[in-house]
């Protein structure tokens, strides 16, 4: 698990919750845009980017409708929106 999904875990072998799962799909998110401006042919890659994407914003809009407090506080740790 990467530092941002720690600092957001609830407790320590905390791997499930939308924070962590979000933290963790921004990750893959980086490192696959950072493939596929490498390498712009490889349409499997790109595929699972958008997978990633779409889920990030299903469990993003899962925490603005639920728990507001915790969706300002990965927007902010994450750095996603303004």
């Amino acid at each position: 698990m990467n530092k941002k999904a720690r600092e957001l875990a609830m407790h320590d072998k905390d791997t499930g919750s939308s924070e962590v799962q979000i933290a963790l799909l921004t990750d893959k998110i980086e490192t696959l845009s950072k493939h596929i401006k490498q390498f712009n042919k490889d349409k499997h890659s790109s595929v699972g980017l958008l997978r990633a994407v779409n889920r990030r914003k299903k469990l993003l809009d899962y925490l603005k409708k639920n728990k507001m407090d915790s969706y300002k506080n990965v927007l902010s740790r994450l750095n996603l929106r303004k």
